[in-house]
């Protein structure tokens, strides 16, 4: 952007200006630290100026809003049309209380749903499984069958609402109850919007919430992803997760990496299931972390688009620019909240989520304040949906399209990122052979990712005890006194009321229906067929959750993490 001889004078400026202005002031006062760098340690300058930026090209690199690569964001207008989907993560206890949450959050202006399931849940276990005592409702919602997800939705039209699902094994029976809702309400499967989290490898990765082995696991994400594209188009049914790699304690740099990977992934197994790409490339979603470190976060965004928009393109020959536009939902930190002075994670929280809408989140979640002790209360779940408010309604942040774009620091941090991203993928590319898909699970088998992952995070906790990286109250500016805050107690009788109503859909329903469609769902793994149509069966029939994962478990084994041992 910058003729050579324009660069030229800049460089030799800043020589002078480094020389005779910041020098003498620098060995006079010095300056707060050494070194300074990023949440991810990547070593930042001083000063910014166009030669760290020269080798840009504006149409290339850059571009515009709405337009390949969509550095700058994937909509002609971004948020000056419509903010972005304010999306607060809810559940707890039984389906009621829940629903009651839902409720609650949607009277406060929130504008689409997400969805926290329990462990048992989450792990595809009934609530009356001996391996479910204590746990059933305690970090989401207890879903054992269907009546469940009717009374989560009672008086909520499935048609009018965008629903997410933050769930991984037993994501295809919850995306069957879904559908069997909509044509319960009698809602058009191809009106159904809302995404499924279902991002399998990433568990395997970081987060470690698995049933059956990698294969058949990918295997169920590539089902879902085919009956999607044929039954509910307008449904994403993954939502490639980076935020777990990152919680698991990646640096950014690395979330950016395996999460894109994790896609191109998906991609290449429903190329080989004998999907188009322009037919796969549209569903797929992605969901990331947004921590401190806002000039960092907001270059990971820019530099997501730009090599999934590049890779779509040039690897797998997306032709749709749907194919081509990363969509992402961005949460806030998690693992920063500190249980030490909670109410200083409002404002963590808030650089978290301003870092998202700058860097063009599609939808958004933020934290409570509490959330380092319990399952949110209702006080602070309503100051963090607020904190969104204020930042779209208050801040003039959502005013400018990209307004960070043409930041000296910003471009060259997003190129940074991006080469340290691309060259994590191509490395994974070449253990599979030229397949990305091979490579992560080779990576899996070997242990690589979790090698990869301890080593950032060993490295974080060593400069944050050292004093090298802050965290205020914890290891700086520390108080004495309690602050805990009024904490939300699931109530002790929650798993009792979901004993029992699970006693009563079993001892309601039609047993032969329920074997039946069971043993189909049996017959469709054995075929190899796609298994969603006999899912959407078996829970009409109100087979319950650990029936169904059960019959997969029977087929496929059951997975453990030590390398390779199923």
């Amino acid at each position: 952007m910058y003729d050579e001889d324009d660069l030229a004078a800049i460089r030799e400026a800043r020589e002078e200006w480094e020389a005779e202005t910041r020098d003498p002031v620098r060995e006079r006062h010095g300056e707060r630290k050494d070194r300074f760098a990023t949440v991810s340690n990547l070593e930042v300058e001083d000063l910014y100026t166009p030669a760290d930026v020269a080798d840009i090209d504006y149409e290339e690199d850059l571009g515009f809003p709405g337009e390949y690569p969509y550095t700058r964001g994937v909509y002609p207008t971004m948020y000056r049309g419509r903010t972005w989907t304010m999306r607060q993560f809810a559940g707890f206890g039984t389906a009621e209380e829940t629903n009651e949450r839902f409720h609650y959050l949607i009277e406060h202006g929130q504008t689409g749903l997400s969805t926290a399931f329990d462990m048992p849940s989450l792990m595809g276990k009934d609530s009356d499984d001996p391996l479910s005592d204590g746990e059933v409702g305690k970090e989401g919602v207890a879903v054992d069958t269907l009546r469940d997800m009717e009374i989560l939705f009672d008086g909520i039209d499935v048609g009018e609402v965008s629903t997410s699902f933050t769930i991984n094994p037993s994501a295809p029976v919850v995306y069957a109850m879904y559908v069997a809702i909509a044509d319960q309400q009698g809602v058009p499967r191809e009106e159904l919007r809302g995404t499924l989290q279902n991002d399998m490898l990433k568990e395997f990765i970081a987060q470690k919430e698995w049933v059956v082995p990698p294969e058949p696991s990918l295997k169920l994400v590539t089902d879902t992803v085919e009956f999607c594209a044929e039954e509910t188009p307008k449904f994403h049914p993954i939502s490639v997760s980076g935020y777990h790699i990152r919680e698991a304690g990646s640096t950014a740099v690395q979330e950016l990496a395996f999460t894109l990977a994790d896609g191109f992934a998906y991609v290449e197994d429903a190329l080989e299931r004998g999907m188009d790409v322009d037919t796969v490339g549209p569903l797929l979603s992605f969901f990331f972390n947004s921590h401190n470190s806002i000039f960092e976060e907001v270059a990971k965004f820019r530099a997501a688009r730009r090599i999934y928009a590049r890779v779509m393109r040039e690897w797998y020959d997306a032709e749709d620019e749907a194919s081509t536009r990363l969509k992402f939902h961005t949460q806030t930190a998690g693992q920063s909240l500190t249980a030490q002075q909670p109410l200083n994670n409002v404002v963590r929280v808030t650089i978290q989520a301003l870092a998202g809408v700058l860097g063009g989140t599609q939808s958004l979640h933020t934290n409570s304040y509490d959330e380092a002790f319990a399952l949110p209360g209702e006080e602070a779940v309503r100051v963090a949906l607020r904190t969104q408010q204020i930042i779209a309604e208050e801040s003039g942040a959502a005013d400018v399209i990209d307004p960070l774009g043409g930041s000296f620091f910003v471009e060259a941090l997003t190129d940074e990122v991006e080469a340290e991203a691309t060259a994590y993928i191509e490395e994974l590319r070449e253990m599979g052979e030229g397949s990305v898909r091979d490579g992560i699970l080779a990576g899996i088998e070997q242990g690589y990712f979790h090698r990869e992952i301890q080593g950032a995070s060993y490295e974080y906790q060593e400069r944050v005890e050292e004093g090298e990286e802050v965290v205020v109250g914890v290891n700086k500016y520390v108080m004495d006194e309690d602050t805990k805050p009024d904490l939300l107690h699931v109530d002790e009788g929650t798993q009792d009321r979901q004993l029992a109503r699970l006693e009563s859909v079993k001892e309601e329903r039609d047993d032969e229906a329920v074997t039946e469609s069971l043993e189909r769902v049996r017959e469709a793994v054995e075929s190899d067929e796609n298994v969603m149509p006999a899912l959407v069966e078996a829970v009409k029939a109100y087979a319950t959750m650990g029936e169904i994962m059960d019959v997969f478990a029977d087929e496929w084994g059951t997975y453990r993490e030590e390398i390779g041992v199923m």
